[in-house]
């Protein structure tokens, strides 16, 4: 089929191309018959031009026009002309011309498709993602991965300004199961044995820092094998990088400045340095949460000393058991209902709180159930601590310290989003969270797996208690958090083979499982490994939030549902016996 090539796209005219001859390549947008008269909006990935048939100006053309119906692919030649004075369209870029067609090719005829080419459509997302194809057509997806692609090219360019080198990681690896499940590859050579999807690239960056490129970065594929949500997909990308002879402050120095230079290129904001920065503690104390959202106050304040010879039965027990009782203030809410209270209790159990504690601020009293367990000094240092004024209310939760201010840290973000704390405008919010602790300890397999990672070293000072008291051992890692939601983690690494095995001691991992695992990696570390660190920014919920979306799949091209399904090509699926054959595997 012969056409030509387009001249301009169909973003690109304007009145200073009045009268010249112009091709334009694309698809039916709208199509619109006035008497004779047809009107197409030709719609390309660039903008929207309005071109017109008339029979007078091309009666074989007109004749032609009469068969297009949306979404056909075609090719038209033409003369740009100004609109007629009342015609214009302000709401496209276009809109002061259009082009009377001399020529048109039909490209490829379109069925109708299952839903509207259009923004803010209203369609069930498995619908969309089946025909993917056709959800990518629409402006606000396609402005999403032109966000994604312009983020991907602003980090490209500013670590290369920085020396650092992008280096490409293996995909197939060895399976090293720590955290979540990899996702296995069959080996057909191999008989019974099995590669890895890279959960991250964290050994072979660390292999590099030993090979002497002290600057890599990588923007690369992951994947996990695990239950899936808005944030998350089996297969992503991350910006990671890794750096030698640095600690902590040179990373923070390096990421901020490209947080500066992406948010000025991407939202125009000016970003401030040094941003802020909150230890974990002082985190989960004044905002229940490791990622806390700091475009709004409400911060909790921790009450426990106030009640330290309480006879209240309740506090008394958590303060004697090494417990916290966490309060919250919220403003001029003291007029909310019993219904109203007992709902915000219901959802503080749901987070695994015991209980709420409500307390109505009165001109001169407390009203409260547990009023009466309470002295007058306890009342008084309350109101004191919280800067309670009459028609306030106050929450307060008591209980083991990490559940009592995770369950007010939920709560806190339940009261910002029924006060409409949260400005749509509000500028963004960032904020380092450090001295995380090294371990977690798990109750089901009492044991203690690493927070971050096995490769994550503990600060020096802590060192000596790995042995006898590994829940106070601090870690040398940090987050990056942008309205409340975490967008880059890392730490600096253990680089010296002995501590590295007293990390594996410590996590319960032998000796020879550690050899079997990671070997490859303690070997490297004899033959002399520099002092290392970096972070990763997952580069889909960094779309997602400056995009102002809720959820990664709708920047991402072609993503999986919550059940880690592919509806448009209807993967996994089964394969036939021949090729499990060759894999050496058999189904039961």
């Amino acid at each position: 089929m012969l056409f030509k090539r387009r001249t301009h796209t169909c973003g690109d005219l304007r009145e200073v191309n009045i009268g010249e001859s112009v091709v334009l390549n694309g698809w039916v947008d709208t199509r619109r018959d006035l008497g004779g008269v047809i009107f197409i909006d030709l719609r390309d990935r660039y903008g929207i031009t309005q071109v017109l048939f008339e029979p007078t100006f091309n009666k074989d053309s007109h004749e032609l026009a009469k068969q297009l119906r949306t979404e056909f692919v075609i090719s038209v030649e033409g003369k740009v002309r100004k609109r007629p004075e009342g015609t214009e369209n302000s709401e496209i870029s276009t809109g002061n011309i259009d082009v009377m067609v001399e020529k048109l090719v039909i490209l490829n005829e379109a069925v109708t498709p299952p839903f509207p080419i259009k923004n803010n459509i209203d369609v069930n997302e498995d619908l969309r993602l089946k025909f993917r194809y056709l959800d990518l057509r629409r402006k606000e997806m396609q402005s999403n991965l032109i966000m994604r692609h312009k983020i991907a090219q602003t980090a490209r360019r500013y670590f290369d300004s920085q020396s650092f080198i992008e280096i490409e990681t293996p995909v197939l690896m060895k399976s090293t199961p720590e955290g979540a499940r990899d996702f296995l590859v069959p080996s057909r050579l191999h008989k019974g044995k099995f590669y890895a999807l890279p959960q991250s690239p964290q050994q072979y960056k660390q292999l590099l820092m030993v090979s002497g490129f002290d600057r890599y970065f990588q923007i690369v594929k992951c994947f996990r094998d695990e239950d899936l949500r808005a944030d998350r997909q089996p297969e992503f990308t991350q910006i990671d990088l890794e750096m030698s002879f640095i600690d902590q402050e040179d990373v923070f120095g390096i990421m901020e400045g490209f947080m500066k230079i992406l948010l000025k290129e991407i939202k125009d904001y000016d970003l401030q340095t040094p941003i802020l920065r909150l230890s974990f503690n002082d985190a989960m104390e004044k905002y229940g949460i490791d990622k806390p959202d700091l475009r709004f106050g409400l911060e909790m304040i921790t009450m426990t000393d106030i009640f330290s010879k309480s006879e209240f039965r309740v506090f008394k027990d958590t303060i004697e058991s090494n417990g916290i009782i966490t309060g919250l203030l919220a403003e001029k809410c003291g007029d909310y209902t019993r219904n109203q209270l007992d709902a915000l209790t219901e959802f503080a159990k749901k987070q695994g709180a015991g209980g709420l504690i409500w307390m109505r601020v009165k001109e001169n009293e407390l009203e409260a159930p547990i009023a009466k367990f309470l002295s007058d000094e306890e009342k008084k240092n309350i109101v004191a601590r919280l800067n309670a004024k009459p028609g306030d209310l106050i929450f307060m939760i008591s209980g083991p310290r990490l559940k009592a201010l995770s369950a007010m840290g939920q709560l806190r973000l339940e009261m910002a989003e029924r006060l409409n704390l949260i400005s749509p405008d509000a500028p963004p919010a960032l904020l380092w969270v450090t001295d995380f602790p090294l371990f977690e300890w798990d109750e089901e397999t009492k044991r203690f797996y690493a927070m971050h990672h096995p490769f994550t070293s503990p600060r020096v000072e802590d060192i000596e208690l790995m042995e006898t008291n590994p829940g106070a051992v601090k870690a040398r890692a940090y987050d990056l958090v942008l309205n409340g939601n975490e967008i880059a983690g890392g730490s600096i690494r253990i680089h010296n083979s002995k501590l590295q095995a007293l990390m594996f001691k410590t996590l319960g991992i032998t000796g020879q499982e550690a050899e079997e695992k990671f070997g490859f990696l303690m070997n490297a570390f004899k033959y002399g490994a520099p002092p290392h660190g970096g972070m990763a920014f997952g580069l889909d919920r960094l779309v997602m939030l400056l995009a102002g979306r809720n959820s990664i799949r709708e920047v991402m091209a072609f993503p999986k549902t919550s059940s880690g399904m592919s509806l448009m090509d209807d993967s996994p699926s089964n394969v036939d016996a021949d090729q499990l054959k060759d894999l050496h595997i058999k189904l039961r």
